[in-house]
């Protein structure tokens, strides 16, 4: 299902069709997003025929709901890396993500794409610690970024200070994207239903292919590659405020769930509040209470929420799927930097399709262990045990009686656990609780009226159909209460 946000104020792509029989080509590209699409260019560009599917329409994922910030300096990174992986790491990471930031630069001036791609700087500010931002600045310095640490960010609330990186980047998404989109052989509402290495079986036909990317945010596949268990998804939510004003430049806060801000031509776009899938969320009435506090004389006249894979030792996944899959590749965890990451992956993975030397593939192979996020891991094993043991002996104590419009709870009726939920007109909508992905309590999201999955992220709407993966099918409805 498509979801809009600000970027939609009319329709960029033209709408292509399902794919009808079999098709041949050099390269099949799974997922019609950024990293698609750059990864598809990328290779078309060399002179391999590329084919792209996607489940729904073209950037109507991820992409579409993006604040489009291209930028190397992604929160208090250089730090951890430089902790974690070493110098060396750190520099890559560096030289990889300004490249990117080059790149959309280059194809916006060659292409002439109208996407108000605008030069800036990126601050990363702190309410209470000017250690770590200190500590930050020596060592993105020390990774190659022209960094410094400033004490005034112009914002209208009280910092210590920020790390500004200069010379980042933000830009229109949807009309760059559908300008990189019009080139290319792209079949939309084409869902991948069974898969084996050189093949993808649709509900249209099969497409043989040497190479295969899978590019669709989180990859479907259980097995091999069992990404599943090396990554969880969050969310984040964005107000849309006009009549808020906005010094220069986009801003960030070093805590995970702290406010993010840009321009957006006449707007600004605060976002924040992130928390992990399927958890209490609240996001959008604590943005509007900062908003009101901020920005007193602003209107809400939008909002929407996107939603991330994070890896577990913070580093995302592009490279080979497996090692049982040596022509299969993907590109995923991209946490909170769709926008850059998605052309490092096309370069790396271009790079390898093509047996082309990429100094920067082995800090990103999805080959690499996990020991460096063994906490991580176990923590997000302990949320799959909760999740499965919530479904199989979790109370069920409401019924359908006690739900006021515009309320979800989980009620047991006829041996069934469901989530049933009452629209303001009085309707219900019921569904299993289980999770079709691999068995997860669902749990209700207020906010945005959704079934959703703490385990691994899956979404569904209340009428059970499916919105976010890696679940591949909605969730089983009961259509008379």
């Amino acid at each position: 299902m498509e979801r809009k946000s600000v970027w939609n104020d009319r329709d960029y792509f033209e709408r292509r069709p399902p794919l009808e029989g079999d098709r041949t080509t050099d390269v099949l590209v799974i997922g019609a997003g950024a990293a698609g699409l750059l990864t598809a260019l990328r290779l078309t560009q060399s002179g391999r025929e590329v084919t792209l599917v996607d489940a729904g329409r073209t950037c109507g994922g991820a992409t579409n709901n993006t604040t489009a910030k291209i930028t190397a300096q992604h929160g208090l990174i250089y730090t951890r890396l430089k902790k974690q992986f070493g110098a060396r790491a750190a520099r890559a990471y560096a030289a990889l993500n300004s490249r990117a930031i080059g790149e959309y630069e280059s194809l916006v001036q060659s292409r002439g794409i109208d996407c108000g791609f605008e030069r800036l700087a990126n601050f990363v500010y702190s309410l209470d610690d000017e250690r770590i931002l200190r500590e930050e600045t020596l060592a993105a310095a020390e990774a190659g970024l022209d960094v410094h640490f400033v004490r005034e960010t112009g914002l209208p609330f009280e910092t210590v200070g920020a790390v500004k990186t200069e010379n980042q980047a933000q830009f229109h998404p949807l009309r760059f994207f559908s300008a990189v989109a019009r080139d290319l052989t792209i079949f939309e509402n084409t869902r991948v239903t069974d898969f084996r290495e050189g093949e993808a079986c649709t509900p249209g036909g099969r497409i043989r292919a040497r190479q295969i990317v899978f590019a669709g945010h989180y990859p479907f596949l259980n097995r091999p590659g069992y990404y599943f268990m090396r990554q969880h998804q969050e969310r984040s939510h964005v107000l849309v405020l006009e009549g808020a004003q906005l010094p220069d430049g986009m801003f960030i806060d070093e805590k995970g769930g702290g406010l993010s801000l840009r321009r957006a031509g006449r707007y600004v776009l605060l976002g924040g509040a992130n928390h992990r899938t399927g958890e209490p969320g609240g996001g959008y009435e604590w943005l509007a209470e900062q908003a009101q506090k901020y920005f007193p004389n602003c209107n809400i006249i939008d909002k929407f929420s996107n939603q991330d894979c994070m890896p577990i030792d913070g580093l995302p996944y592009i490279g080979r799927y497996s090692s049982r899959w040596e022509r299969v590749y993907v590109a995923t965890g991209f946490q909170k930097w769709g926008m850059t990451t998605a052309m490092a992956a096309a370069d790396i993975l271009a790079a390898l399709i093509e047996n082309r030397p990429c100094p920067e593939a082995e800090l990103f192979t999805p080959a690499r262990g996990p020991s460096r996020g063994v906490g991580n891991l176990l923590r997000d094993g302990g949320k799959f045990v909760k999740g499965i043991a919530v479904e199989h002996f979790g109370g069920a104590s409401h019924t359908v009686e006690d739900l006021a419009p515009g309320q979800a709870r989980r009620v047991k009726l006829d041996g069934r656990r469901l989530g049933v939920y009452r629209s303001e007109t009085g309707e219900l909508f019921a569904v299993e609780t289980r999770c079709p992905h691999l068995g997860c309590s669902l749990e209700w999201n207020p906010d945005e009226r959704s079934w959703d999955c703490p385990c691994h992220g899956s979404r569904f709407d209340y009428r059970g159909r499916r919105l976010d993966g890696p679940a591949e099918q909605g969730a089983a409805k009961k259509d008379h209460l």
